[in-house]
């Protein structure tokens, strides 16, 4: 039997192929004891039993023979504050923003300035309670919100600096929300029981538990010699306008190139301010926001094989799925299952390149962050921002050429 040049042409390259295919590096899985020393540290501290932190066998990516970011310092960095502890308390996404917030500050006005989280949280607990009532009962009470929820309080409710609201009443060494929580939860749930939807007396006893656990929030305050208040320290001092600030979203189970809801517990009043549009543009547009300088608030899955705090990195395994594999339909896929749900809110403030992929500096004030040599750092591979992060905040100015795509200029 004979065969022609292009057979023998087609045979060869089918044979390279399969040698390439089989060559390619595998990751590989441990167990590891599961622990958590930033959280055993603030639990004792807060002399209180960590029920949850139990040393246990956790199934991870073996990351010892792999090239990793090795400090923070080697990052591209934009100017941001110092990483700071959320404490025993499940605001990611208002100390994110607020990160996200108080660079904006410095990258419009060069002013240097570090913003209250607490006093944000007091009013977002005042809107849940709010939409609570007109809702019966049925919208979400609890401590996750999203990132536009921060700029969305800021809108109503203005800002102050963080030494005219430390929402620490209690003086805690960690912001601790446990007992506030449960206050707020156990006397709204006998509101529900009673079915009484009385707004000014439900909002009223929630403020007299947020002003006992955070203190009252300010009217008036000093700064810099000046007499502000909430809403003229954001527009006089700060001079931020939280309406530039935008969310940009990457999901197939809506319409690309539209706002859309994002579909989330946290999205406890429906905010349709979610720009959606395909995983690569997504991508595209905060790689390119990074490299330009800016910085972002990030949302997603930190619940992952491929995370580690002891090293402080975040990958896709390839035994969850190789890199060339991770599309639209991967993401869609992991959501519509429940393998990728909305854990954690972070703060891009930086970004390299190794070895022909990208990574992202994290700035995270969850404990897991304070686990490793670089406190309150992580270093995100574009594999782990690509299948397991769900949307971006950012200031319009960075992503215009996006919306400018959906109107075809």
């Amino acid at each position: 039997m004979k065969f022609s040049f292009i057979s023998k042409t087609f045979i060869f390259i089918c044979l390279i192929s399969s040698i390439a295919n089989s060559q390619i590096s595998k990751d590989k899985g441990v167990f590891r004891e599961s622990s958590n020393p930033m959280i055993d540290s603030i639990m004792k501290i807060l002399n209180k039993k960590d029920t949850e932190n139990k040393k246990k066998l956790k199934f991870s990516v073996d990351l010892s023979k792999m090239n990793l970011p090795q400090s923070e310092n080697d990052f591209q960095q934009a100017w941001h504050l110092p990483p700071v502890s959320q404490g025993n308390t499940g605001t990611c996404w208002c100390y994110s923003t607020t990160s996200l917030i108080e660079a904006e500050i410095k990258r419009q006005t060069n002013k240097e300035i570090k913003i209250s989280e607490m006093f944000t949280v007091y009013w977002e607990y005042i809107e849940k309670t709010k939409e609570f009532v007109k809702t019966r009962g049925v919208s979400t009470f609890g401590e996750g919100s999203q990132a536009n929820s921060v700029t969305n309080i800021m809108s109503n409710y203005g800002a102050v600096p963080f030494d005219a609201f430390n929402g620490n009443a209690k003086n805690t060494v960690f912001p601790d929300h446990n007992k506030l929580v449960g206050e707020m939860t156990t006397f709204l749930n006998s509101i529900k029981t009673q079915n009484n939807w009385n707004e000014e007396l439900v909002v009223s006893t929630i403020k007299s538990i947020l002003n006992n656990y955070l203190g009252v929030p300010p009217t008036e305050f000093n700064y810099n010699g000046k007499t502000f208040t909430p809403k003229t320290f954001l527009s006089n001092e700060l001079k931020l306008k939280p309406s530039e600030y935008v969310n940009i979203y990457s999901l197939k189970d809506d319409e690309f190139w539209a706002n859309t809801e994002y579909k989330a517990a946290d999205n406890w009043w429906h905010s349709k301010e979610y720009y959606n549009v395909p995983m690569n543009d997504w991508y595209q547009a905060l790689l390119k926001a990074v490299k330009e300088g800016y910085t972002f608030t990030i949302g997603g899955d930190v619940s992952e094989a491929g995370i580690d705090g002891n090293t402080d990195v975040a990958i896709v395994p390839s035994f969850d799925i190789p890199s060339d594999y991770i599309d639209d339909d991967a993401k869609q896929f992991r959501v519509a299952n429940g393998t990728t749900t909305d854990d954690h809110g972070v703060h891009v403030v930086g970004y390299k390149r190794i070895d022909n992929k990208d990574w992202f500096l994290i700035k995270d004030s969850g404990s897991s962050g304070f686990n490793g040599k670089a406190k309150g750092y992580y270093y995100f591979n574009e594999d782990f921002i690509k299948l397991k992060m769900m949307y971006f905040t950012v200031h319009e100015s960075a992503v215009k050429y996006l919306f400018d795509k959906k109107k075809g200029l």
